[in-house]
């Protein structure tokens, strides 16, 4: 079967490299293309990194224009030959080995595998043509933090891109003598996905065109819609505006005649008003031209990514450090209007006070490395989401979204990964926010069935102290079962913290039921059945994936892999997940094996059933050596893991970025440190970097030296924070905030 995919993947890109040369009567002579204008750091980033490779397996990313946590994504949505989109591809709008481009659109999700947004696209035309769709040549195509480019030779037009937070804009220069076009897809949707309820109007007085409808995409359709709008205005005059069609087919023909000039287009977007896209346009772009708000973006980003000064005389280490800080810095979702409006979860307007409202957090995945970095370098980002989960909730059905999209509860994966994030922050020092709501919120769903809540089978799980298979509705019993005690390991921390003693007992209880599905004879989590007996048909090696394709399931009670997989997931437990092996030596030579079955390369076809850094339930394995007396192990791992899973190619990502989680990684890894989620510790680890400084939320620095560190000497003999030596497994949040100096004396031999 999966050499039938396989074979099935390749011919649909044969196909587009034949006809992508031929459609249109393209001509890919290479053309003098704009020069890309970076600062210091943003010169390292490369957009392109994990937008191409193996459809299912690769980063999910797009080279779109936007700003650090912006609203606005701003650029091309591909496709094969003809529009055709006929495998799950990119899932951000882009996918690098599409040779064609559909128009350039205002928003997407970054490295999920969910597609939604892709608002509001834009097509150049010329002469009585329409919108079609324009092969493309990557040798004409460029993009940095901030900004993209690409020539369609098809239409003899050269596009750029740039942005603001809520603001898209574009310029167009034709080098042609016919009539030029822009047409707006007011109802376009990602993939094969769409819009209802489109309008659109034009004020010939003030050229101004307005419009709007309701997303429905793969997120948005599960919560009956996102509505949408938006205000465009041009710097050109236009000859005719012609609207077309409403509902689920509405478009707009901007004809401005013969240009012997670029055109530029404005477009605000917000989700509550037409007229506020029109006052965030106003507000971020009304008086400034292409170019300055392209300086302005670059600016936005340099202030960002220079929060990390990595020094490394090898420059792909600095290419992928920064462009992985870079990913980690385009979601969640600036959601609040200029004028501090938002839609909420209940879908009523609301203003967000004192704070910024935003949304689109991949919880499931970013609890476990992007929010940790949050924590470090980005606190006003974490404290904006900690008030937004309070507030989703509240307006909401009182159950903390696991994956907030747009305006509402997404439902995607499962468990109440805000619990493990919160938590941490609380643990952190972040309590500039309601947290006795959020836990209450986290009790409650713990311990009843709620609408919309991740605890699916939780009566179940309650009764029995695991989930049983044969009553897993939703099958996932081992994964569910595990998660579950993780997040009320974190409820229990919580309550600690806050000094609710009754509550301590009653969840660090409940926490250690992750161990009622530990097979001590086979010494994997295994499902069971209702009556105590574990489920026959176990096959540790069998991932979920390949039960998409057999008759008979293996390994339905997993989710998105394999028992080998699931196997070191209690890490609120470590400890106790290890004597359950029967001894650190037989926990070490099982978990070496698994490190050693990972696949034999980055972002495969099959990544397999063992350590696969792109799946976030087995992304923290390495770490797990130093918990059983073997750092050097942990060393070793962390620095295979750094030079073989990822690169600066377009697969340079090892699975979906989920977010930032997979990049995150990368981030806290090269710099010899990594977060052990749901607590305010951090793994020691191996820094691949020379040295770096950290400039830390609180205004201190932290610079961190790894003396004799290289390709070969990747083991840490001794480490000192300021001076003191660190002989345990962690250090403390409290301990790196207080800033200083973190030295790695690093060796050849362990």
């Amino acid at each position: 079967m999966l050499k039938l995919i396989r074979a099935f993947v390749a011919v649909f890109v044969a196909i587009e490299t034949l006809f992508t040369g031929l459609a249109g009567g393209a001509k890919f002579t290479k053309i003098e293309m704009p020069e890309i204008q970076a600062g210091e750091y943003g010169q390292y980033v490369d957009p392109f990194i994990g937008t191409g490779g193996i459809p299912w397996t690769c980063g999910m990313l797009s080279p779109a224009a936007t700003v650090p946590f912006g609203a606005v994504r701003l650029g091309p949505d591909t496709c094969f030959v003809g529009g055709a989109y006929l495998v799950k591809t990119n899932t951000s709008g882009y996918y690098y080995e599409h040779g064609h481009i559909k128009g350039f659109s205002h928003s997407r999700l970054s490295g999920t595998g969910a597609e939604d947004y892709c608002n509001f696209r834009v097509t150049p035309a010329i002469g009585n043509n329409g919108p079609a769709v324009m092969p493309y040549s990557h040798s004409n195509e460029k993009a940095s933090p901030g900004y993209y480019a690409v020539y369609l030779p098809s239409v003899g037009c050269l596009a750029e891109m740039t942005a603001d937070v809520h603001t898209g804009v574009h310029r167009y220069t034709f080098n042609t003598n016919k009539e030029s076009h822009l047409f707006i897809d007011v109802t376009s949707g990602t993939a094969d996905t769409t819009s209802t309820d489109g309008f659109a109007e034009y004020d010939e007085k003030t050229g101004i065109i307005t419009g709007g409808c309701i997303l429905h995409g793969r997120f948005s359709d599960r919560f009956e819609g996102l509505p949408t709008y938006f205000a465009a205005v041009a710097d050109k005059p236009i000859k005719s505006c012609t609207i077309s069609g409403e509902g689920t087919d509405c478009s707009v023909d901007i004809n401005f005649g013969a240009l012997d000039e670029s055109v530029e287009l404005k477009i605000g977007v917000s989700y509550v008003s037409a007229e506020n896209a029109l006052l965030n346009l106003k507000a971020e772009a009304d008086s400034l031209t292409f170019d300055s708000v392209r300086e302005n973006a670059a600016k936005q980003w340099e202030e960002r990514l220079c929060v990390i000064d990595i020094d490394s005389d090898d420059d792909e280490i600095k290419t992928v450090f920064y462009t992985a800080l870079y990913h980690n810095m385009i979601m969640p979702t600036n959601f609040t209007d200029v004028n501090g409006e938002y839609l909420g979860f209940d879908k009523e307007v609301s203003v967000a006070d004192g704070y910024t409202y935003r949304t689109d957090m991949s919880l499931w995945d970013t609890c476990r490395t992007t929010h940790p970095l949050y924590t470090l370098i980005a606190h006003d980002i974490q404290q904006d989401c900690l008030k937004s989960l309070v507030e989703m909730s509240e307006a909401g059905v009182g159950v903390l979204p696991r994956w907030p999209m747009g305006a509402g509860y997404s439902g995607s994966m499962f468990g109440d990964s805000a619990n493990i994030m919160i938590t941490e922050s609380y643990l952190k020092g972040f309590t500039d926010f309601d947290v006795e709501t959020a836990y209450e919120s986290m009790k409650y769903t713990s311990e009843n069935p709620v609408n919309k809540s991740g605890r699916g089978c939780i009566e179940h799980y309650n009764k029995y102290g695991y989930i049983p298979q044969d009553l897993a509705g939703n099958e996932e019993s081992v994964s569910l079962t595990v998660e579950f005690s993780w997040q009320d390991a974190a409820i229990a921390r919580l309550a600690e913290a806050l000094g609710k003693t009754e509550d301590v007992e009653r969840y660090t209880a409940k926490s250690m039921y992750y161990k009622n599905v530990f097979d001590p004879e086979t010494k994997y989590f295994r499902a069971r059945n209702s009556d105590g007996s574990f489920v026959w048909n176990f096959m540790p090696g069998m991932t979920s994936f390949y039960d998409m394709v057999m008759i008979k399931k293996f390994a339905n009670c997993y989710a998105e892999g394999s028992a080998r997989q699931w196997r070191w997931n209690a890490l609120h437990d470590i400890d106790g997940m290890i004597e359950l092996f029967g001894s650190k030596e037989y926990f070490v030579s099982e978990l070496e094996d698994f490190m050693e079955d990972a696949s034999f390369s980055r972002a495969a076809l099959d990544p397999g059933s063992g350590f696969w850094v792109g799946n976030q339930h087995d992304i923290h394995t390495p770490y797990l050596f130093s918990n059983a007396g073997r750092p050097d192990l942990t060393q070793k791992w962390v620095r295979w893991t750094l030079k073989n899973r990822f690169s600066s190619d377009i697969n340079g990502l090892d699975g979906n970025d989920d977010g930032g989680t997979t990049s995150a990684w990368y981030v806290f890894s090269a710099l010899g440190f990594y977060p052990l989620a749901g607590t305010d510790q951090y793994w020691l680890g191996s820094p691949c970097v020379d040295s770096a400084m950290v400039t830390l939320s609180n205004g201190n620095t932290l610079k961190i030296t790894a003396n004799n560190q290289g390709d070969k000497n990747v083991y840490v003999k001794s480490v000192t924070l300021n001076g003191v030596k660190l002989d345990g497994v962690y250090v403390t949040h409290e301990q790196l905030m207080a800033g200083g100096e973190l030295v790695f004396e690093m060796s050849k031999t362990a």
